[in-house]
């Protein structure tokens, strides 16, 4: 099965503390393979071999203090 990837912009980033916070909630998703996550750029990619709920991402994101938008 290929690879989905998600790519969502997050807001309110600013260290390598932020980027842990959003990589340990998004990576409770089940189904979730890898994630890709910079403060710098704003930037959450997200790879799994299965659907990833959007909801799901988004809320892991504003569980981790955060808010996010699907690019």
């Amino acid at each position: 099965m290929d690879q989905i990837q998600l790519e969502y912009r997050v807001t309110g980033m600013t260290c390598g503390h932020c980027e842990t916070s959003v990589r340990e909630e998004v990576g409770q998703i089940a189904g979730v393979d890898q994630i890709d996550v910079s403060a710098q750029t704003g930037r959450l990619v997200v790879m799994s071999d299965q659907p990833i709920d959007d909801a799901a991402v988004l809320s892991a994101v504003d569980e981790a203090g955060y808010s996010a938008v699907r690019v």
